[in-house]
């Protein structure tokens, strides 16, 4: 970041302590003084940071460094025209008092601090719905405290009505029972989900019907919690990889590829050119699959099995190559921190070439069917709009964002691994409605393939890791004939990499939208904590806004549409 932008945050909140780490700006504040920075932060036209990316908590119990408090919450903020990351932290003595709360500048905090709430029995004042979300609502703790009990199981022996939730969301919109009355008719409830099949067992969608019209819709998740972070603070930095593949299993290396990213960022390391050509092409092509199964899904969703075929067969196609790679299909654990698991096999190039020419055929086919199709855009056209203002407000980002008319890409406005030296365009929506959140994907893909091509020309020979045997693994000949190599290995496999005492957050533009990781080291080979920030996890927090005042049919569309990975949603 530039001089002249430190200073000005510097000049506005004299009160805070201000650091810089990795480019983005740390802002520590007193509770008191949280909603008036974090309003200025978003209102003030030098700053404008209007997308609230996380909101996270750190538990300092165990740290070796005293703090000023026990608990602190996070918010991560972005100004993505300027390319300006701020996260501003607070401490917290009282849990059960807790901070006021932020919901009221950004919808992005209904879902984020709800999180904080569950997992660390964090109070937010004023919250408007303030209850679990991840873990079922006869939980009993917060578990990702220090000293929560990690082997202590708790089942959930009955549903949650969402009764009283339903009703506030109602009253909100001005709907109760004398308006009913008026009009000479009854609200009707009903579940879409979890068992429904356009929700895959992972999301509950409960909805207060007039008629078949939406006018309340509020949503549990959590079915699909496995407990990623909890999980994380047990295994070394390298370790994780396995757990990154299980977020967005569409796009799996990605995840790979994003959290080694990350950590690479904190160490200062910087992975050789052709490793960084290998994850410019495996991310776009990964891309591409994602874009594939959204876009097939969402139309057997509309009704229309044979684009699934068109589409899908692709997809499937595709592993063939993925499994010679990698060896195996789904989830690969393909990347290693300091480079790739192994380099490229003979004749990757032609082989890439034929599953792209056939996806391209497959795309094709697949929008003569629906480009001029009536009933596709009745169905598409003018419905579920978001404009840009509230998508950026509930914090959405990638493919969901850009169809609201928003063309923040970070690989356009954050760029790494040399993404500005590449040619493409970032395609925007004009509506915001279910036919952009279709048509951008389609165009991505395009886009997508687009990249690789160019990459394809330009990968230069070379190694895919770099030459630091505290961070990558030896070569095996190394370990097998000398003592150094050996104990290099013994003390990386049992160890781990040691990543310097500090916190931080790095983003990377995935399948969805901004995927980010928000590190805490203790100086050790695991991470005190690593929260993932999914972009999955704020588009559905902001689903009610689409599919109020639409059909029941058009949120079964709109749900395929903004393509929702409960690993990625639930971690």
């Amino acid at each position: 970041m530039n001089t002249t932008a430190l200073e000005n945050i510097k000049a506005a909140f004299p009160d805070a302590t201000c650091k810089v780490v990795l480019g983005s700006v740390v802002l520590d504040v007193q509770p008191e003084n949280i909603e008036n920075t974090l309003s200025r932060l978003k209102n003030d036209a030098q700053f404008n940071c209007g997308l609230m990316l996380d909101v996270t908590a750190i538990d300092y119990l165990d740290y070796p460094e005293q703090k000023e408090a026990r608990f602190f919450v996070v918010y991560t903020l972005r100004n993505w025209e300027d390319n300006l990351l701020i996260q501003v932290r607070t401490p917290v003595t009282d849990p059960d008092k807790g901070i006021p709360t932020a919901t009221h500048l950004f919808g992005a905090a209904l879902f984020g601090e709800r999180e904080v709430y569950d997992q660390y029995g964090i109070h937010f004042q004023g919250h408007p719905d303030l209850r679990r979300i991840l873990n079922h609502w006869q939980f009993e703790g917060h578990p990702l405290r220090k000293d929560y009990p990690i082997d202590k199981r708790q089942i959930c022996y009955e549903s949650d009505s969402l009764e009283k939730e339903i009703k506030a969301r109602l009253a909100k919109k001005g709907v109760d029972e004398s308006t009913m009355k008026d009009i000479n008719t009854e609200v009707m409830f009903l579940n879409l989900g979890p068992s429904h099949p356009a929700t895959h067992g992972a999301i509950r969608i409960l909805t207060a019907l007039d008629g078949e019209t939406i006018i309340a819709n509020v949503n549990e998740i959590g079915y699909l919690h496995r407990g990623f972070e909890k999980t994380s603070e047990t295994l070394t930095y390298n370790q994780v990889i396995p757990l990154t593949d299980r977020l967005n299993y569409c796009s799996s290396m990605m995840n790979n590829i994003a959290y080694a990213k990350a950590v690479e960022s904190w160490l200062g390391v910087e992975i050789t050119e052709r490793a960084q050509f290998m994850r410019v092409v495996l991310s776009e092509f990964y891309r591409v699959l994602d874009h594939l199964v959204c876009l097939a899904a969402a139309l057997v969703d509309m009704g229309g099995l044979t684009n699934y075929w068109y589409l899908y067969n692709e997809k499937e196609a595709a592993y063939d190559l993925i499994s010679r790679l990698t060896g195996a299909r789904l989830t690969s654990s393909f990347t290693r921190i300091g480079g790739m698991y192994r380099d490229f096999y003979d004749g990757w190039k032609e082989d890439l070439e034929i599953q792209m020419k056939g996806i391209e055929k497959g795309v094709g086919d697949s929008l003569k069917l629906v480009e001029t199709n009536r009933i596709v855009h009745d169905r598409t056209q003018d419905v579920c709009v978001l404009s840009g203002e509230t998508a950026l407000n509930y914090g959405l980002t990638g493919p969901t964002l850009r169809a609201s008319g928003v063309a923040y890409d970070m690989r356009k406005d954050a760029p790494y691994y040399n993404y500005e030296a590449f040619d493409f365009d970032v395609p925007v929506g004009s509506k915001g409605d279910v036919y952009d959140r279709f048509m951008i994907r389609y165009e991505e893909i395009a886009q997508s393939l687009r990249i690789i091509r160019q990459a394809l020309k330009h990968i230069p020979e070379g190694p895919v890791n770099i030459d630091n045997s505290q961070i990558c693994l030896p070569p095996k000949h190394q370990v097998y004939n000398n003592i150094e190599g050996l104990s290099n290995h013994f003390k990386l496999i049992f160890e781990g990499v040691h990543a310097p005492a500090g916190e931080w957050y790095d983003g990377f533009e995935a399948a969805n939208g901004e995927l980010g990781f928000h590190f805490v080291s203790d100086g050790s080979g695991k991470p005190y904590k690593l929260k993932v920030r999914p972009p999955c996890f704020y588009i559905m927090g902001g689903f009610h806004k689409m599919v109020e005042g639409n059909m029941i049919a058009d949120a079964v569309i709109n749900l395929s549409c903004i393509n929702i990975i409960g690993g990625e949603l639930d971690r």
